[in-house]
């Protein structure tokens, strides 16, 4: 009897171990995971974003652009939107200007930044003769690349986010022979990756993730192609080739110059003109053509000088809500 009690006691015990240990680690830790609200956040916020997003894409741009001036309102004056940061970045930027110019430059960037928004937006369904009407690639443009093309050079695009470089790579792809692949840093939201990936493809261009930038282009090599970089966004501090850039130290992304003279390509600087709104034209000139002729960092030398003038041209284009400058020399 005493045997058989031990032996009751100790197969309860051990029954409420089981149950226990099971209700850990076989129920308890997935149902804790089900019920995360980072578990499912994306794809809500995703499908409740969609119908909004294809409605704004169905307008007509008269209708997008008085959309985008209440934007403008919301963003300027309601909330303010990284407010702080760009008048600095502008003031940093331009110490020449008093600070009424430098309030016309801010407020002209949120108009173009609302802009540029819809019209992102737009691409969805925006059909390919509409796109290549409202992002035309200049004659002399085309000639660069079609010379390229007669001798089955491949080339490297330094852009910058200045204009509209969403409709640039759209309109490229539909008006050169090359093949467009734009380096991309997936968004962390899948959903809402999936679909500004629906969006740059639209007009047939190519999408390679930054990671896989040099694999991808020596896999690609064989075939006609042109690679966008934009490449104006802050680069690791010890990674990155630093120079002078609007008046201040700035680290500058060294991938153009070391993929160019790793793959012997010629280097193509290109740009964009705001003609007025809804419109634009893209200008291009060869930066070099032989990367490996000069030394290094001059390339991207080059590039940084190209695309201050631009900026200095039409500074209210440029993506002055970023954080440019947040790494300091050492």
């Amino acid at each position: 009897m005493e045997n058989s009690s031990l032996c009751k006691r100790g197969t309860n015990k051990n029954s409420r171990t089981i149950f226990k240990s099971t209700a850990n680690f076989q129920w308890d830790l997935p149902i804790r995971k089900i019920i995360q609200p980072k578990s499912f956040l994306p794809a809500v916020t995703y499908y409740l974003v969609l119908p909004i997003v294809y409605l704004l894409s169905i307008l007509p741009f008269k209708l997008l652009y008085l959309f985008s001036d209440f934007l403008y309102f919301i963003l300027y004056y309601v909330i303010g939107y990284r407010k702080k940061i760009i008048e600095q970045n502008l003031k940093n930027s331009f110490p020449e200007k008093s600070d009424k110019e430098i309030k016309i430059i801010q407020k002209s960037f949120y108009k173009h930044f609302c802009d540029f928004f819809v019209e992102t937006v737009k691409m969805l369904t925006l059909s390919k003769k509409e796109t290549i009407k409202r992002c035309k690639i200049t004659p002399e443009t085309s000639a660069i690349y079609s010379r390229f093309a007669g001798e089955h050079k491949n080339v490297i695009i330094a852009m910058g986010h200045f204009g509209n470089w969403e409709w640039a790579c759209n309109a490229f792809n539909a008006q050169t022979e090359q093949q467009l692949y734009v380096i991309y840093h997936p968004l962390s939201n899948k959903y809402f990756d999936e679909l500004m990936h629906k969006i740059r493809t639209r007009n047939g261009a190519k999408l390679i993730a930054m990671k896989d930038t040099y694999r991808e282009m020596i896999m690609n090599k064989e075939n006609l192609n042109a690679t966008a970089f934009l490449s104006d966004q802050t680069p690791q501090p010890q990674h990155a080739y630093w120079t002078t850039f609007l008046n201040q130290d700035t680290p500058v992304f060294k991938g153009v110059e070391v993929i160019a003279k790793k793959m012997k390509l010629p280097v193509v600087f290109s740009s964009m003109r705001k003609v007025k709104r809804g419109y634009y034209e893209m200008i291009s000139e060869v930066l070099i053509e032989d990367p490996e002729s000069v030394n290094n960092d001059e390339v991207s030398e080059m590039y940084i000088r190209k695309l201050e003038q631009d900026i200095k041209i039409q500074p209210e284009i440029w993506l002055w809500s970023h954080k440019r400058w947040k790494h300091k020399r050492a």
